[in-house]
């Protein structure tokens, strides 16, 4: 068996080292797209342009201000003399928060009633004006808070000294910083491995079909299931070398932390390049021509990378695409990356996901080679 599959693998391997630019493509939009999608991909949100208007222009009022423009958080793009002016930065796309100070703040902040201010986003992108106005939220009750604590200390200090307070004190496991790269960057190794492996495996066999070579092997002693394994052979090692370039890009380039176990991520990854690499040949097998198999590719990987959970919550999907999402290997394999990059669990959080991914790699696998069979009658 190994002596009819090797040659197969052989070839394979002498295709790529006589195509000059096969190194290049496989090495350098790899990092690109890593450095690319690590600063892109994220729903932090800073520097939000902010249009101002402050009717009191109060010492007070230019203090909140200040606590914004401080945060990092917002960036004063806009100042408005009338509440038109507010609304025109917004529906001119020079805004996307517009923030009104009314008249009489330092008064009313200084009496026995709290000031109001008003917060007003640009909806359009409804996940930066809610993250928006947490900030806005947040920025303003401490602001209150700290005035409120001056103000009691400066007329009954010992009072307020004896009063009793409640502190709360967050604490975020697993990502102290709530640093979005965390959690971006193992996702993106996941996603673009699963991109660069099966757009490798793709065309594999549609590749010797269009050039003649393909009735040359079968007439040959090779079975049909040899055949298939001698051509996911190269894509399952090639996916190795590319899971662990990506890897070490995010670990150093990102900082991002690797706190679990080298073998449980290199078990997930085996079984995750399995469903790769299988559903590359499955949809070579159902193309007769490269463009067809390009068309595939496009309409199978948008939705795989969407349903994955990437970036959109799949509990928050309706049911019927998260029971679509259930047979995504993606979706597994960056349960299983980001656990072991964060969380350093084992087999015994992760065999779950490691078992679907086994399953749906495995059935892929048969679904390839009883399609080869057929497309051979």
């Amino acid at each position: 068996m190994f002596a009819r599959i090797w040659p197969l693998v052989r070839k394979e391997f002498q295709e790529l080292r006589r195509d000059r630019y096969a190194l290049i493509r496989l090495l350098v939009p790899p990092i690109l797209q890593m450095l690319i999608f690590g600063y892109a991909a994220t729903f932090d949100v800073s520097h939000v342009s902010t249009a101002l208007l402050d009717r009191d222009n109060s010492q007070a009022s230019r203090a909140l201000v200040a606590r914004f423009v401080d945060s990092g958080r917002f960036r004063i793009t806009a100042t408005a003399h009338r509440d038109r002016g507010i609304t025109d930065a917004l529906e001119n796309d020079k805004a996307v928060v517009g923030l009104v100070i009314h008249a009489g703040f330092a008064r009313e902040l200084a009496g026995n009633g709290g000031a109001s201010m008003q917060a007003v986003v640009d909806g359009t992108n409804s996940n930066t004006a809610l993250i928006a106005l947490g900030y806005v939220g947040q920025i303003a009750n401490r602001y209150a808070s700290d005035q409120a604590a001056l103000r009691a200390d400066s007329r009954q200090p010992l009072l307020y000294a004896r009063l009793p307070q409640v502190g709360l004190q967050g604490r975020a496991l697993y990502n102290p910083n709530l640093d979005g790269k965390w959690f971006f960057v193992p996702g993106v190794i996941g996603t673009l491995l699963l991109m660069m492996i099966v757009n490798l495996t793709a065309f594999a066999i549609v590749r010797e079909r269009e050039v003649g070579t393909l009735e040359q092997i079968m007439v040959t002693p090779i079975r049909p299931w040899e055949f298939i394994l001698g051509k996911t052979i190269p894509a399952f090692l090639i996916g190795l070398a590319e899971a662990w370039l990506i890897g070490i890009v995010g670990v150093l380039w990102f900082r991002v932390p690797f706190t679990g176990s080298v073998w449980m991520l290199l078990l997930g990854t085996v079984l995750f390049l399995l469903g790769a690499v299988a559903l590359g040949l499955l949809l070579s097998t159902l193309s007769r021509t490269q463009q067809q198999a390009f068309a595939a590719n496009f309409f199978v990987l948008n939705p795989l990378f969407i349903l994955s959970g990437f970036a959109f919550p799949i509990a928050s999907m309706p049911d019927v695409l998260r029971w679509i999402a259930a047979v995504n290997p993606v979706r597994y394999y960056l349960v299983v990356i980001r656990a072991t990059f964060l969380k350093d669990v084992g087999l015994s959080v992760l065999w779950p996901d490691l078992a679907a991914m086994a399953a749906i790699g495995g059935a892929l696998l048969v679904a390839s080679i009883l399609r080869f069979h057929k497309s051979l009658e």
